[in-house]
């Protein structure tokens, strides 16, 4: 403002310099014309409005008139006095605060927000203790004033779990089961009982036979049960399909080591997805590229599939790493990669090699 009052200023005077240059006669005829020309905008418009920048050139040229002359001008006396009342006022006037309490700070609502979502069985209280743990000390209305303006229940309505939620806290206690089968070369039928972990992806070949007899599916189930051994006590759900295959004594086997049994329901293979993914994965990256010749060429061959696929192949639901984990690489500038072949090329691991 200071710099604008200055520029024009500095304008006025040199357009006053120009007048020197011209007669008292023209000078004189300019204020003849002048004094008319106010005289017809004051009978339009009495009080015209006025910019501080004319106020400002109003107030220090009045005071070079004669105070005859001071009565005739747009701004009297008190209208001067005005002006520099408002002037004083707004030197000494601090800036004033908003009336209320101070608006939340947006990543403290963010974080609240937050914290509901991921936490469906926290009130309000339980939030404002979190956030006073992370050195956010928030009042409790405050709180609850934001789950309220997004919307957001209070726990008790919103403290049940939704389903991804539930299966993933029951993955780590489910068992899944079904067959695959494959055509031999010489068009003989084997099956194959695969079981999956939920938890963590890993996959258990429980067997491979031509027959799958009452006797055979039975005493696999007792085989898997040895072969899990102590971590048995941890599984309580065994989803299987209606195929006749598994039979009352498999059921039998699973139920004395207190597994319950799930049957999915008639035609719905999305009710045992996870096992029915693992077999066609199976068979898109293995077994429709190989002709097998017979049960020991088979089990050969999941083996060696197997071993790769806990061991190695990366799982979207882990984060990309495989069911038996993954130990960190070593520095990316002191390594190059490695491509280990498995069951012959059809299969590539790279693996970082010092």
């Amino acid at each position: 403002m200071a710099i604008r009052l200055t520029y024009l200023a500095l304008a006025r005077v040199l357009s006053w310099l120009a007048l020197l240059a011209r007669s008292d006669a023209a000078k004189e005829a300019e204020i003849l014309v002048l004094r008319h020309e106010l005289a017809v905008l004051r009978r339009g418009n009495p009080r015209p409005t006025l910019s501080w920048v004319d106020r400002a050139f109003l107030s220090a040229l009045s005071r070079l008139l004669p105070p005859q002359l001071r009565r005739l001008r747009l701004v009297s006396p008190r209208t001067l006095l005005r002006w520099h009342a408002h002037l004083v006022a707004r030197r000494w006037t601090y800036p004033r605060r908003q009336p209320g309490r101070p608006l939340t700070p947006e990543p403290i609502r963010a974080l609240v927000l937050q914290m509901a979502r991921e936490n469906p069985t926290w009130g309000y209280r339980r939030i404002q203790g979190e956030l006073v743990g992370l050195g956010h000390p928030v009042a409790a209305s405050t709180v609850w004033k934001i789950l309220k303006a997004a919307g957001i229940d209070p726990a008790p309505q919103r403290s049940g779990p939704t389903w991804r939620q539930f299966l993933a806290a029951q993955a780590n206690a489910i068992l899944a089961a079904d067959f695959a089968h494959v055509d031999t070369v010489f068009l003989r039928r084997l099956y194959i009982l695969v079981v999956i972990e939920h938890g963590n992806r890993r996959v258990r070949i429980a067997g491979i036979t031509a027959h799958p007899t009452r006797a055979w599916v039975t005493q696999q189930a007792r085989n898997l049960l040895m072969a899990l051994g102590g971590r048995a006590d941890q599984f309580q759900f065994l989803i299987r399909d209606r195929d006749s295959k598994f039979t009352a004594a498999f059921d039998a086997v699973f139920v004395g080591a207190d597994i319950r049994i799930i049957r999915t329901p008639v035609r719905a293979p999305r009710a045992n997805a996870i096992a029915e993914r693992f077999i066609g994965t199976l068979r898109r990256e293995c077994l429709d590229h190989i002709l097998i010749t017979g049960p020991r060429h088979l089990a050969a061959v999941l083996q060696e599939y197997v071993e790769h696929y806990n061991t190695h192949r990366p799982h979207r639901s882990l984060h990309q790493h495989p069911p038996a984990g993954r130990t960190p690489p070593p520095s990316a500038a002191t390594v190059r990669p490695l491509r280990r072949d498995r069951l012959g090329g059809l299969v590539h691991e790279y693996v970082q090699v010092a």
